[in-house]
């Protein structure tokens, strides 16, 4: 069977929606993907700003804005559709939304883009709303990507996404486990704005730094860190608290760079250590696939190289489309899950009280 779908993905970096579509191939019970087309449309200043600013809005403008962003991703859909020619050969979209809120512990997170505005928009089956079952299910709601590296990416032991936050996955037997290891990209990004940037592109400003051994000290101290798996970050751990302390620190663009990319090498490696430990797996002779903009961040890779030789892992960097597409070709894959009715999101990764099979389904087609 084939299934012909479209992933949108919305990133806490607010770099842009990327854009998937994907022919996903069942074969019983194996899958196998042909990515097709993909596109990244960056967002306006005035999405970025109010994305960024959501949180702040009251109930009624969020509303508002909800249903706002939706139609704004169904025209970015038409657009794609228009762009490569795919009418008539999509069969549904699957959107993950932006983040705002992220509150698991109170069974609540939430995605803007309104799945009807999508459906509505696009004449297309839609599946949104893919975090909600599994937070009312007692689980983190993230990450919902490892059921795609599962199915699809099975032959890496361990797979590290490096977005506005970095995560986690990794297999232990026959379980699959996940977790937010610490902010990322969305933090770098911060750091580089004031110089008129978007980013550090390829980690040159950093590589011209120096970390500071006083901030990775005091950084590593966060609460946050020593908490077990499972476990997930909200955008403002980086903003509100992360940023303002490497801010607050005085340090050069340059060094500040250098300091948390260094900040986010360790983390991932004391992670590796302590899962092999506590999962009793093997990390020697593992390979760790790097996907997230931050994969193209070449000091930042130099880092994670550094730090993983000792443990004996090689670090992969797949083809630029993966590496920038991954979490959109997923989302695909989750919503043909919904559409087949099969668990989309894995209780292990996220604790919730069992798998479950997540997703708003809207029928924008005609009858």
């Amino acid at each position: 069977m084939v299934y012909k779908a479209i992933g949108l993905m919305s990133g806490s970096s607010l770099d842009g929606l990327d854009i998937a579509y994907v022919h996903l191939h069942e074969t019983g019970g194996r899958w196998s993907m042909d990515i097709q087309q993909t596109a990244c449309y960056p967002y306006s200043a005035d999405w970025t700003e109010r994305l960024r600013a959501a949180t702040q809005l009251s109930a009624l403008d969020y509303l508002l804005l909800h249903t706002d962003f939706g139609h704004y991703l169904g025209t970015c859909v038409n657009k794609f559709i228009e762009h490569f020619g795919l009418d008539h050969k999509v069969d549904m979209v699957a959107s993950h939304g932006h983040t705002s809120f992220h509150l698991p512990m109170r069974g609540m997170t939430h995605q803007l883009g309104d799945g009807a505005a999508i459906a509505a928009e696009t004449g297309l089956p839609v599946i949104s709303d893919l975090r909600a079952l599994d937070t009312a299910f007692g689980g983190q709601g993230a990450p919902i990507v490892p059921i795609g590296e599962k199915l699809l990416l099975g032959e890496y032991g361990f797979l590290l996404n490096l977005g506005g936050i970095a995560n986690l996955s990794f297999r232990a037997g026959d379980r699959y486990f996940g977790f937010d290891v610490c902010p990322a990209n969305r933090v770098l990004n911060m750091l580089v704005k004031p110089l008129g940037l978007e980013m550090d592109n390829g980690g040159m400003l950093a590589a011209a730094g120096m970390a500071d051994n006083g901030l990775l000290a005091q950084l590593e101290q966060l609460d946050y860190y020593g908490l077990p798996y499972p476990k997930s970050l909200a955008n403002d751990f980086g903003t509100d608290l992360v940023y303002p302390l490497v801010a607050d620190r005085g340090l050069s663009t340059e060094d500040a760079l250098c300091t948390f990319i260094e900040h986010i090498a360790t983390q991932v490696a004391k992670n590796m250590v302590l899962i092999a430990a506590k999962e009793g797996i093997e990390v020697n002779g593992q390979r760790l696939l790097v996907t997230g903009g931050g994969a193209l961040n070449d000091f930042l890779v130099r880092r994670l190289v550094a730090h993983m030789a000792p443990l004996g892992v090689q670090v992969v960097v797949p083809d630029r489309q993966l590496v920038e597409y991954k979490e959109a070709v997923i989302m695909a894959l989750i919503g043909v899950l919904r559409w087949r009715e099969e668990f989309n999101v894995l209780s292990s990764v996220t604790g919730a009280r069992r798998d479950s099979i997540g997703g708003a389904l809207w029928l924008g087609t005609e009858a």
